[in-house]
């Protein structure tokens, strides 16, 4: 640690030291395997969504447009924690700049509070779809589509300036262990050296309170959307309820750790890290896998892409 200016008291710190997983030769060999390979499927995956929708006329729609989206987010939210973690596995130190560590926060933050707010736009717009399908092109427009993508990103944009703006101005001055394998909010919070109390509360109402409200509309959305569809039972749209299914599975799955995290002070439990890694490695992972093999316009477009390439391979 160095000393520096009164001024400047964050940089009392100027590097964390994250615990990881484990400390187990055989366990963290086994997890990096993993990791790693989670991590390739996850961006192979979503980047070939992403590729197939773009190349596609057919899936220009908004439905894809914002599963394009989720699968971009993805990536990035990936990438934020997951190769720093896979380095870190072979590094006995294991150490993070304070500067270095603001940034994973920061970018963390955005993706993931975007993630829950185009979730939640992802759920009004099946709503729509299945509840009043006639009214759907009028409703949820292009112009719409991209106003509620451009707030979207603002949104999570200023939440993450405010989350990291709150934790960078606190003073730390050992220790400076961070019980994860990546730098967040409340596990660095917990690390300054002076009380915390109104910032944890203040965390609790911005990103506990968006997580609540976020999944309690979702809830609400989808109980809509099954009222909906018992009262008129056919073959389409049961296909839309399965499709909602799998979409409700990944959003509990996301915003539970969201809850469970920022729901409560910032204390160390041991669930915290388990639910970190579905977090960071398996959640990104069900996008590509539930949207394109359970989704005949994603597979049909997936073959298109791939016969497109033989036929320029063929000719070369």
């Amino acid at each position: 640690m160095e000393e520096a200016g009164p001024l400047n008291q964050t940089t009392l710190v100027t590097y964390f030291q994250l615990q990881g997983l484990s400390v187990n030769q055989k366990v963290k060999v086994a997890v990096f395997v993993m990791f790693l390979i989670l991590y390739t499927l996850t961006l192979i995956g979503n980047i070939l969504i992403v590729i197939t929708i773009i190349y596609d006329y057919q899936l220009h729609t908004p439905m894809y447009f914002f599963l394009s989206n989720l699968s971009f987010i993805d990536v990035c939210h990936s990438t934020v924690t997951v190769p720093k973690m896979l380095i870190d596995t072979w590094s006995e130190e294991r150490l993070i700049s304070f500067g270095a560590c603001v940034t994973q926060m920061f970018f963390l933050h955005l993706f993931a509070c975007t993630e829950i707010f185009l979730l939640t736009v992802m759920a009004y717009d099946r709503y729509v779809a299945i509840c009043k399908p006639l009214q759907y092109m009028t409703v949820i427009n292009w112009k719409v589509c991209v106003l509620l993508a451009a707030t979207l990103w603002t949104g999570g944009t200023i939440h993450s300036i405010a989350l990291t703006s709150l934790t960078v101005k606190l003073p730390y001055c050992g220790p400076n262990e961070i019980d994860n394998f990546f730098c967040d909010v409340p596990q660095v919070v917990k690390l300054a050296c002076t009380d915390t109390h109104i910032i944890e509360i203040l965390i609790i109402s911005n990103s506990g309170l968006i997580s609540m409200v976020c999944f309690g509309v979702l809830v609400v959305s989808y109980t809509v959307i099954l009222v909906s569809v018992k009262e008129q039972i056919y073959k389409g749209k049961w296909k839309a309820l399965f499709t909602c299914a799998a979409h409700l599975t990944v959003v509990t799955l996301f915003l539970g750790h969201c809850i469970f995290i920022y729901s409560r002070p910032s204390i160390s439990l041991p669930e915290d890290k388990v639910l970190s890694m579905f977090f960071s490695a398996v959640t990104p992972l069900l996008n590509p896998i539930i949207y394109t093999l359970r989704n005949k316009d994603m597979k049909n477009a997936l073959n298109k892409l791939m016969c497109r390439k033989e036929r320029k391979e063929t000719k070369q």
